[in-house]
């Protein structure tokens, strides 16, 4: 009942900062399960995707409803992913649990550092290449493909990046349990100059599909343990689902500065767990 009851309070507090930050969740629970529940890494990845599926379901509604995740480009980069995803949830187990172990502490302290170093871009930026561009000839408008993914006050900027960023996020998800969040939302903010809020919001609706496609696999090869995987869905699905409401009241530099340390603690831990 002890480790029920942990399960379902550690399950909220990683929903909760997965809901905030647009990451899903995984990018701690893993390590969560590993290092304090001493779950095998493959296990721990699949109920990571299972709760990495929750933290969308209770949060993407929200972001939607409020208008502030960008359905277009989300679901536009969601093709590439989830591909990706089916394709790495196949080649999971064919590595070794301590390959992954120190895949994933790599990955931690990748987005350590970019986060630590990313600013917001500036709200109206580029806003004159938004518009729509008029064919001298006819008189008629332009618009192209990438002018219909911008947002308010911003220009979605170098999609082909976006895209190939997107199917290394899906595969990483298939991988490690994360969701892609973790890539996502760096890629999004730094390199295609989303807004951080939207991007943790859009980030949250692509997630839940990315999730699905890799924990198919992991369903169908045996690597989801229901006892585990209940309780702490569980609590991620309150967590998040809280934490999504009360989004917009939080600081996000200051939430940004401990991420950061969270990361960089997780990524000294799991770096010491692959290598011994």
């Amino acid at each position: 009942m002890t480790d029920l009851l942990l399960l379902v309070g550690c399950g909220s507090a990683a929903g909760a900062l997965g809901a905030l930050l647009g990451l899903g969740g995984g990018i701690l629970i893993v390590p969560l399960l590993t290092l304090g529940f001493d779950l095998p890494f493959r296990e721990a990845v699949g109920v990571s995707l299972v709760c990495v599926i929750a933290t969308s379901s209770a949060s993407a509604s929200v972001y939607l409803r409020r208008g502030i995740a960008n359905l277009r480009l989300g679901m536009t980069l969601e093709l590439f992913t989830a591909a990706a995803a089916l394709v790495g949830g196949l080649i999971a187990f064919a590595l070794p649990e301590r390959v992954l172990a120190i895949l994933f502490a790599g990955l931690l302290a990748y987005v350590a550092i970019v986060m630590a170093r990313g600013r917001e871009p500036e709200a109206g930026i580029d806003l004159a290449g938004a518009a729509e561009a008029v064919d001298p000839a006819t008189g008629t408008s332009q618009s192209s493909f990438v002018d219909r993914l911008a947002g308010e006050g911003y220009r979605v900027r170098n999609l082909g990046w976006g895209v190939a960023g997107s199917m290394v996020a899906g595969l990483l998800s298939a991988l490690l349990g994360i969701g892609g969040g973790v890539v996502k939302v760096p890629l999004m903010n730094q390199v295609m100059r989303v807004p951080l809020r939207v991007a943790t919001a859009t980030s949250n609706l692509m997630i839940g599909v990315t999730a699905s496609s890799a924990g198919l696999i992991y369903l169908l090869r045996g690597g989801i343990d229901p006892y585990v995987a209940a309780p702490t869905a569980l609590g991620v699905f309150a967590g998040a689902g809280v934490a999504s409401r009360l989004a917009h009241r939080v600081d996000l530099g200051l939430l940004r500065t401990a991420f950061v340390v969270i990361l960089a603690f997780t990524a000294i831990q799991m770096l010491a767990r692959g290598v011994s």
